[in-house]
């Protein structure tokens, strides 16, 4: 009987930490150490061009679309055939 309470316990532990990296797996891909100017590629991507500002509105609109296209796909119009 001890097995089975530690077995569950130990099931409950992986469900948790688990659960615990979903929740802050969140976040866009950020990068560590310098990112791509300490590779020495200090020069302008060929998505932004530079201008930093433009990589965060394209994730916000991303992020925008992907929520409509979960919201449209949880419902349909039954009027529509």
């Amino acid at each position: 009987m001890e097995v089975l309470f530690l077995t569950f316990a130990l099931l409950l532990l992986v469900i948790a930490a688990m659960a615990v990296g979903v929740i802050f797996g969140r976040k866009p891909i950020a990068g560590s150490c310098g990112g791509m100017s300490a590779l020495g590629m200090d020069t302008a991507c060929d998505i932004c061009g530079g201008d930093k500002q433009i990589c965060e509105t394209e994730q916000e609109k991303q992020k925008a679309a992907q929520q409509a296209k979960a919201t449209s796909e949880l419902s349909y119009d039954a009027t529509q055939r």
